[in-house]
């Protein structure tokens, strides 16, 4: 396959079959999704989100027993459990970990890397991306604002001019936006080491998400995907890009009241963070879990109107490679 020419830095970096990875979103990359991506020859991200540290400690271990093919660890730096994550993944020999929500210190990422884990962290702008380098990152994922959940200021567009197209000394992923492998192909042809996919995967047979939360993802159209407002810096949410319901309202009324606190001295930045936090992750639940799509949030990424379908992960992998591959060979005819 001519796809075999652009997979072998992240093959080598990741060390799986295909450097295709699944998204950490919380309540949905859980062991029973991680462990199939691995299993299909792709690499999965666990997400740790908010979850207890007892429970990051199950679902690793269970992880573990589902699958012998490497995975990685997501944990967020504006978690209240944060640092006892960190000591979690670094304690229990993780080899990759993989830093999301905010910007980890030089001495969180060294800390993982004397475990013997290889570091991922995540850019959502082209300055960032050369302070993580700096800091040691052994691995960036470029994510552009088109992705679902948690996202930057950046369209991946412009992402890749800044940093894939400038920068050789660690593996870049790609995240945003992606759903096709003709995309794919593209993306490694510009020198990714591999992509990330979340909204995809998340319509796959081995995705837990409730049949509800996967019905509103066939409906919906790529506009339908929209990214939350900053009333006010003094609150400094990171932007939420879910579909559009009942819960996103709720989510600018709470905005408003915790600004309204801080205004009153009743709580501080910190405590007003967490409280967004607490947000999303009960919203989310009540979505994936209960079936909540009315006022459950809705995270997915402007992909969503790119996929109508429910597929089992292996399908969903093939169909990828295929149709990457015969773009790859569509292109070697107009060049040759």
């Amino acid at each position: 396959m001519l796809l075999d020419r652009f997979f072998g830095k992240g093959r080598d970096f990741l060390g799986c079959q295909y450097p295709i990875m699944c998204g950490a979103m919380t309540w949905v990359s859980d062991p029973q999704l991680v462990s199939a991506m691995g299993n299909a020859g792709g690499f999965g991200l666990l997400a740790a989100g908010n979850m207890p540290v007892n429970l990051l400690q199950e679902q690793i271990n269970q992880t573990r027993q589902l699958s012998t093919h490497p995975f990685g660890v997501n944990i967020i730096t504006l978690a209240p459990a944060y640092k006892d994550h960190l000591a979690l993944v670094c304690n229990m020999g993780c080899k990759f970990v993989a830093f999301a929500g905010g910007i980890p210190r030089k001495s969180e990422i060294q800390q993982a890397r004397d475990a013997g884990a290889k570091v991922i962290c995540f850019a959502s702008t082209g300055p960032l991306a050369l302070i993580l380098i700096d800091r040691g990152a052994d691995a960036l994922m470029l994510e552009g604002s088109e992705a679902g959940g948690h996202i930057g200021p950046v369209a991946l567009s412009v992402l890749i001019q800044q940093i894939l197209f400038k920068v050789d000394s660690v593996p870049i992923f790609i995240a945003g936006g992606i759903a096709t492998g003709r995309m794919m192909a593209h993306l490694m042809m510009m020198g990714a080491a591999g992509i990330q996919m979340g909204t995809r995967f998340v319509m796959s047979e081995e995705c837990a998400a409730h049949p509800k939360f996967k019905e509103v993802f066939k409906k919906a159209k790529a506009k339908d995907a929209m990214a939350t407002p900053q009333f006010d810096g003094r609150l400094p949410v990171i932007p939420v890009r879910a579909l559009k319901n009942e819960g996103s309202i709720e989510f600018s009324k709470l905005q408003l009241e915790l600004l309204h606190k801080l205004d009153h001295d009743l709580m501080n930045r910190k405590e007003a963070q967490f409280a967004v936090e607490r947000f999303w992750v009960g919203a989310l639940k009540d979505a994936v879990i209960d079936g909540d799509v009315t006022k459950g949030s809705l995270m997915a990424g402007q992909s969503v109107g790119l996929v109508s379908d429910v597929k089992p992960l292996p399908d969903i992998m093939a169909e990828l490679l295929e149709d990457a591959e015969t773009e790859l060979q569509r292109l070697k005819q107009i060049f040759i």
